[in-house]
């Protein structure tokens, strides 16, 4: 029991005492239990904050999905390694329309070069419902923040279609290079 003692004792040393005074108690019993049941109350009924996600689709492993024929123009594919390396080309890796090069992650490096090419596609086929599509490539060492960063880049700059695919032997020497 919790208790709140206001009067003291003088402990009889001498003086001279005119009138007996009472102890006066407070019991803070209450008060403590009342403290708990708003502590808990205010527990539960707040809303924690809930995470944010992104909708992916992957398929599944084992499912035989036919290829997909698109126009070497409209796909730039991003190869993400380890140690923060990023580098990027259009097209084909075999015969790219443009070489590949390495970029940095930020406003002046990725987002940059998916803006020009979300501007540019679809004036180079001539059709403004062919956007860009961009194909993620994430090797084995890199780790999953580059790749969370790559995504978020993907809904920065409104691109409609990407896709993450598995990086290609070739693929995965140029970015140890």
């Amino acid at each position: 029991m919790a208790e709140l003692n206001t009067g003291g004792d003088d402990g009889g040393k001498g003086k001279k005492v005119r009138s007996k005074k009472q102890n006066s108690k407070v019991d803070l019993t209450a008060m403590v239990d009342l403290a708990f049941l708003l502590i808990t109350f205010f527990m539960l009924t707040t809303s924690l904050s809930k995470p944010q996600s992104m909708d992916l689709g992957m398929p599944e492993k084992d499912s035989k999905i036919p290829p997909i024929l698109i126009a070497d123009a409209r796909t730039l594919t991003i190869l993400v390694g380890e140690n923060n390396t990023l580098k990027t080309y259009m097209g084909q890796f075999a015969s790219p329309i443009e070489a590949p090069t390495s970029t940095t992650y930020g406003k002046d490096g990725i987002r940059k070069k998916i803006l020009e090419k979300v501007a540019s596609v679809p004036v180079t086929m001539g059709d403004p419902k062919k956007g860009l599509i961009v194909i993620i490539k994430a090797s084995k060492k890199s780790n999953y923040k580059n790749l969370v960063d790559v995504l978020d880049e993907m809904a920065i700059c409104k691109v409609p279609t990407y896709a993450i695919v598995d990086i290609e032997k070739a693929e995965d020497a140029l970015l140890k290079n």
